[in-house]
């Protein structure tokens, strides 16, 4: 009977979501208490919840043994920090940093495991009337030419990266009291946004989860090939780093049936829809 019991609630436990402990400086988070520990950097899969539940499904593949230190960072930020050798693997959205990493040498394993997308979003009112613009490059110098409030993360993100890159595509340098740089997270600058009404380009995973806290913004632009936005893990070299090997596991699991079941399906239950598009998705437009 005894052996019984301890089967059942060690089922239990296995069964349970990775719950999130204390976290000393550098990091944001730390999901399991097992022996093979490995550190990630990532910015919005971690904020929205999706590293923990595939956490979760990891540390259940290994029986419990696993133990993922989360560092809170934009892609830019991650990669530094993976060529650094102070994070062990790293999800990002920054395809041509990714491929220039992979081949100077300090990252490898780079795999596709899911995407979302880019939308505009803005007031209502919409003062740049970017909801009639033609493309991704056309709502940017609607916005430019009216100097509406736009909100730029200024971060070297992905997010970032790509703004700028459909800058430089309408010929246009950002310039001067309508154009404001927060330096801030995506959650942050989708919030500032809202309060003074103006201009952010979001990840289409970030607004579904907060939009219903944003009463003064809508999706207003949406659509551009442009705007797909595929996320890649990257990994330490084989031995650069004590938990390099444990990573490379966890990528092979993001990448499994398994885990890209977890990316299929998180948010649908909380968002009646998903948040994230599989691996299998985001191939159309990977590069």
């Amino acid at each position: 009977m005894v052996k019984k019991i301890l089967v059942l609630v060690l089922g239990l436990v296995l069964l349970a979501p990775v719950m999130a402990v204390a976290a000393p400086a550098p990091y944001s988070a730390i999901y399991g208490n097992g022996p093979e520990k490995f550190s990630l950097a990532t910015g919005s899969p971690g904020e929205l919840g999706l590293l923990q539940t595939l956490a979760t499904g990891f540390d259940k593949s290994m029986q419990g043994k696993i133990t993922l230190q989360w560092i809170k960072a934009g892609s830019g930020k991650s990669l530094q920090l993976l060529k650094d050798k102070k994070v062990d693997m790293i999800l990002v959205h920054a395809p041509a940093a990714e491929k220039k990493a992979v081949q100077d040498g300090w990252a490898t394993d780079r795999t596709l495991i899911g995407s979302n997308e880019f939308f505009i979003v803005g007031p209502a009112s919409d003062p740049a009337k970017i909801a009639q613009a033609k493309s991704a490059v056309d709502a940017y110098k609607r916005i430019a030419d009216a100097k509406a409030k736009f909100f730029s993360r200024g971060d070297n993100s992905g997010t970032h990266k790509k703004e700028m890159a459909i800058w430089k595509d309408a010929g246009i340098k950002p310039e001067g009291p309508w154009y404001i740089v927060t330096k801030d997270f995506m959650t942050a600058t989708l919030k500032r946004a809202n309060q003074e009404k103006g201009y952010f380009m979001v990840d289409s995973s970030t607004w579904v989860a907060e939009k219903k806290h944003m009463p003064n913004l809508k999706v207003l632009y949406k659509g551009d090939k442009l705007l797909v936005n595929t996320y890649h893990a990257l990994c330490q070299p084989q031995g650069a780093t004590p938990g390099a090997a444990t990573a490379a596991k966890f990528i092979a699991f993001v990448a499994s049936p398994a885990g890209q079941k977890i990316i299929q399906d998180y948010g649908k239950d909380r968002y009646g829809e998903g948040l994230y598009n599989d691996a299998a998705y985001a191939r159309q437009y990977a590069h």
